[in-house]
């Protein structure tokens, strides 16, 4: 339970603070006028969250878990890919009607305008990523290969949230209210794959669901 409650309190405690311009946004502009440097490899990296790149790499997991788990006689073995599509598509369901609700501005190297709470690019790459790890960790055998994927897939989220940073793009906390969100969504997702990871009594087990 801690895992869904500190993070759904961080991002309860930052929306309020972008709500009611509160000090913590003072200290948020401080910190992005120290890390704002526009440049090539921050803008590749933020690039790594678009909608183009990270969901296409979350679609061919799919079909690889989907046709893992029907070749390997898992009961419902549907669901972990369609419960990780489910979560892709609640993210601007989520995410939109927040962006319209805080109004908050870009930082000053974005162009005039509102809508930058929570970070959209920050959000799809946590949940195509994360979801992505979720879905691959049950079939691998070693505990160092999901060690590896598990580092991977998170060198991937935070590179982006940096990137996003770094090139101006959003404030930091939008980045982190993004990744606390993200958080509770995918431990939901990990809670419901451990619920539903049992297999047929024809099938070979995947290894376990979590990195080891």
């Amino acid at each position: 339970m801690l895992l869904l409650a500190l993070p759904a309190v961080l991002f309860a405690l930052i929306t309020w603070q972008v709500l009611a311009h509160g000090p913590l946004l003072r200290v948020d502009e401080r910190l992005s006028r120290g890390l704002v440097h526009p440049d090539r490899p921050s803008e590749l990296l933020a690039d790594l969250g678009n909608a183009q790149v990270a969901v296409p790499v979350l679609a061919v997991v799919l079909g690889y878990a989907a046709r893992r788990g029907r070749a390997a006689g898992a009961d419902r073995w549907w669901l972990p890919p369609a419960a990780a599509a489910a979560l892709m598509v609640l993210v601007p369901v989520l995410v939109v009607p927040l962006k319209e609700w805080t109004a908050r501005h870009g930082t000053p190297v974005m162009p005039p305008g509102a809508g930058y709470y929570p970070s959209g690019h920050t959000a799809t790459a946590a949940v195509a990523y994360g979801a992505s790890a979720l879905l691959l960790l049950p079939w691998l055998r070693t505990a160092a290969a999901r060690r590896l994927l598990v580092a991977v897939f998170a060198v991937l989220v935070l590179g982006v949230g940096f990137g996003l940073v770094r090139r101006g793009y959003h404030w930091p906390l939008d980045v982190v209210a993004s990744w606390c969100l993200c958080a509770v969504l995918l431990t939901g997702l990990r809670l419901l794959l451990g619920r539903g990871g049992r297999r047929s009594s024809g099938g070979t087990a995947p290894s376990r669901t979590g990195p080891g």
